[in-house]
């Protein structure tokens, strides 16, 4: 397997006004806190240097966006290509006639649901309980506590592989299930959001219910990514892998929580490879046991370590 070489790739791309870094680390970036490098880590500085950046960059160079990493597993080998890391000049929340929110996708959810709640608009609590950033939500349609994404946005913009400026209806996002229809190689970059005149002490104990529910059920402190699969229509994730004897199982330091089966945790020093072969273990015990196959919600990018 081909040895990543970020110096040669940089050589190949333009300068952006943003930073950009070959052989950067991106474990650090990940809740899970493993994996390899990225052959080039790109953070733009604004909407228009990532347009430049990509109508720029060799059609053959992988391209591959990440957020805060909640929902990420980066494999030991690294990631070829170019990863993109959206920041700051993605990061301004504004507010718009109509009890509306027009959000930039590196704005963790949580952020905006705290927005929301600043200016008492309602219908956005459920933001709370998605650990990522907007970007990650559009991509996903991320949901918690029976509401998703589909069920707020209005319109959401994206620069798609060749630099062009998209702007989506909620339609345009053929949402399904954890699902995007939007083209993969569209990055989102702003979105706006329809919320609904409410009660500021309403809004405040319901987002206060979201939090202690999560702490009561879910392994937040832990090195995690979130739910690892999606829920099969009429089941869920988490009782058919409790259902398994799965509970507490572990390979290496990758172990099943046993606070809430659905969510891997890396109680330190786990590989990728380790985290990965507990979830593609956990697949096949279900199967075994159920009849059901599980498909990964969490987000796997990059290749094995040499020698792997």
């Amino acid at each position: 397997m081909a040895k990543l070489d970020g110096e040669k790739l940089l050589a190949r791309l333009p300068k952006p006004r943003g930073r950009i870094e070959a052989n950067a680390p991106l474990a650090d970036l990940t809740w899970f806190r493993v994996g390899g490098p990225a052959e080039v880590l790109f953070t733009p500085a604004d909407e228009d240097d990532l347009a430049s950046m990509l109508k720029a960059t060799p059609a053959e160079v992988p391209v591959y966006v990440i957020g805060v990493g909640s929902n990420l597993l980066v494999r030991d080998g690294g990631v070829p290509g170019m990863v993109i890391r959206l920041g700051k000049g993605f990061a301004e929340t504004t507010l718009e006639p109509g009890h509306r929110i027009r959000t930039g996708t590196a704005v963790p959810d949580v952020r905006v649901a705290r927005f929301a709640l600043d200016h008492s608009i309602g219908e956005l609590t459920f933001l709370r309980g998605i650990p990522g950033t907007i970007g990650g939500a559009l991509r996903m349609n991320g949901g918690a506590y029976g509401r998703e994404t589909k069920d707020v946005l209005i319109e959401a913009r994206a620069v798609d592989r060749r630099g062009s400026l998209h702007v989506l209806s909620n339609a345009d996002m053929q949402y399904t299930y954890r699902h995007c229809g939007a083209p993969e190689d569209f990055i989102f970059t702003q979105a706006l959001l329809q919320g609904a005149a409410g009660d500021k002490d309403e809004i405040a104990r319901a987002m206060n219910e979201v939090t202690e529910r999560r702490e009561a059920t879910q392994p937040i402190k832990s090195r995690t990514g979130g739910s690892t699969f999606k829920n099969p229509p009429g089941h869920k994730s988490w009782q058919l892998i409790d259902q398994a004897g799965l509970r507490g199982f572990a390979i290496g330091p990758a172990k099943v929580s046993e606070l809430h089966c659905n969510f891997l945790i890396n109680e330190g020093g786990a590989t990728a490879a380790q985290i990965e072969e507990l979830g593609e273990t956990i697949r096949q015990r279900v199967k075994t046991t159920s009849g059901i196959e599980l498909d990964w919600e969490i987000k796997r990018i990059g290749i094995p370590a040499e020698g792997a």
